[in-house]
Formats: C-alpha cells, sequence, structure tokens
C-alpha cells in the first residue's frame, strides 16, 4: 500500500470512529504494521533479553541519513538500539515519521528462537 493510500485509509478509518466514540476519547492508535525485528543478532537484544517482555515500549527513530537504507527506522528499547524496522516494509512509517506523525511501537512477542528473524515481533500504531 502506497503512502498516499495509507494515508486516506487512516483518515477515513480515524472519521469513522471518532464518529463513533464518545466526545472524550484522546486518541485513537491503528495498527499499520506488525514485523519481524531486522539485525536483532547485531545489537543490544541478546544482553536485553531476560528483561524484555510483550508489551513494552519500543521507541522508533528514523534514520535518513542511514547509509543502507534512507527509510530506515531504528528500534530502541529504554534507549538501547534493538534492530531496525525491516526495510521491505519501512517505507509508510518512515514517510508518517517524516511528516511529523505521531507513532508508537511496542513488543509484540517473545519467541526464543535460533532464527534471529523469529526472536521479537514488533507492532507499529499510528496515533490519531
Amino acid at each position: 500500500m502506497g503512502v498516499r493510500a495509507l494515508r486516506r485509509s487512516l483518515v477515513t478509518l480515524a472519521c469513522a470512529v471518532c464518529l463513533a466514540l464518545p466526545a472524550h476519547a484522546e486518541s485513537i492508535k491503528v495498527l499499520v504494521q506488525s514485523s519481524p525485528l531486522a539485525g536483532f543478532q547485531f545489537y543490544a537484544g541478546r544482553e536485553l533479553w531476560e528483561e524484555m517482555k510483550a508489551g513494552d515500549a519500543l521507541a522508533l527513530v528514523r534514520e535518513p541519513e542511514n547509509r543502507h537504507d534512507a527509510n530506515a527506522v531504528r528500534v530502541e528499547w529504554r534507549g538501547r538500539k534493538l534492530g531496525y524496522l525491516p526495510r521491505a516494509e519501512n517505507r509508510a512509517v518512515a514517510a508518517e515519521m517524516d511528516r511529523g506523525g505521531q507513532v508508537e511501537a511496542r513488543v509484540a512477542r517473545l519467541a526464543r528462537h535460533r532464527d534471529p528473524w523469529r526472536r521479537i515481533l514488533v507492532e507499529v500504531f499510528v496515533v490519531l
């Protein structure tokens, strides 16, 4: 889905949800991505593994000057780098962050697995 189509869908969804909710709702979070964490084996994930749990908040940090990927979005837990959103799936989130949109992320699932791509599942939300 392209960035414009994603924005249109989010605006339409937000309007529909806002009409259905009481006036006191402060914000709406829309799940826009669920993906594995890229690069887990190269950063602090292994040493932090025992401390992390499903549901923990993650920080997303844009790295537009990243020499490997102009759409790079770094994923951090408590200020420590865990890896990146996968390159094949980061374009819409990077565009939303670049335009000043509010995004949040959390650990959706942790699994002890030999394949580092299967150890952490990250969920990304756009806050409307």
